[in-house]
């Protein structure tokens, strides 16, 4: 049966190669973009996969989180469910990493969007759905005080740790009894693909980017995610893993929701 669902960062990299193959098999894809031009063109792009009504596009800034708000506004006046939230959309450079709430724009865009984004979108999210969260191999310890106020570091250091963030409240949000509801995963789509980011960190083209797109796939749809809310998937290796040792500790996880609560009450 065909899903509804919604890519955040969907007009590049890993987020349009999945659009492309979920659109090809009959799906309705929500694609999302933060430039005009460049999400039309996607829509454009990838209409000639699709059957009338299955692409909506939505334009959104994710590093600001009353855009954001706006975006799951929108979604929701729209549709009264969704199957699948896929926060795929990232960002490791930036020409000003200072965003307008005075945030890093990494923990902006990579971690507290999400995070937020999932919250308002939760309760159309049928129960049977799943959220999937783009994680790393790349993570690090995270300084707490960074995640909600911009503090100087260096773009692979602020990019790791928003990673493993991501990670840490994918996990949290998704223990049981707490969650009833749709399968939350992190998931590393695997190292060095062929992503704009993967150019500006390290200056090459990098491995095939279906290798990303497959397992957002495989996520999304395959039974053997059906149970494994909470839990991380190394790409990497092509399994079910721990992560980084910080995303297992419940009182770094339970710390790091709280001040995500407590920021983002504010909107």
């Amino acid at each position: 049966m065909p899903k509804k669902i919604l890519i955040t960062g969907s007009t590049d990299g890993i987020g349009l190669e999945t659009a492309k193959t979920l659109i090809s098999q009959g799906h309705q894809v929500l694609l999302h973009g933060r430039n005009p031009d460049k999400l039309n063109q996607v829509v454009k792009i990838l209409s000639q996969f699709s059957a009338d009504g299955n692409i909506e596009s939505y334009l959104a800034d994710l590093s600001d989180m009353h855009t954001v708000r706006k975006l799951s506004d929108q979604v929701i006046a729209r549709h009264d469910h969704l199957d699948i939230l896929i926060n795929n959309a990232g960002v490791l450079k930036s020409s000003n990493t200072v965003t307008r709430d005075g945030l890093d724009v990494r923990f902006a865009v990579n971690t507290l969007a999400p995070y937020y984004l999932t919250q308002q979108l939760f309760p159309i999210i049928n129960r049977s759905g799943r959220i999937i969260n783009l994680s790393s191999a790349a993570q690090s310890p995270v300084n707490l005080n960074a995640v909600v106020k911009h503090v100087p570091m260096p773009d692979m250091d602020a990019y790791s740790q928003s990673k493993l963030a991501i990670t840490m409240w994918s996990i949290e949000m998704g223990r049981a009894p707490k969650n009833n509801g749709p399968t939350i995963v992190a998931v590393n789509p695997g190292s060095l693909l062929a992503t704009k980011m993967v150019k500006e960190g390290f200056g090459f083209e990098g491995h095939d980017i279906r290798i990303g797109a497959d397992i957002l796939v495989r996520a999304a749809l395959s039974d053997e995610f059906d149970h494994a809310t909470g839990r991380y998937f190394d790409n990497d290796t092509g399994q079910f893993a721990d992560p980084h040792p910080d995303a297992l500790d419940s009182e770094k996880t339970e710390a790091l929701v709280r001040i995500i609560d407590a920021f983002l009450a504010n909107y």
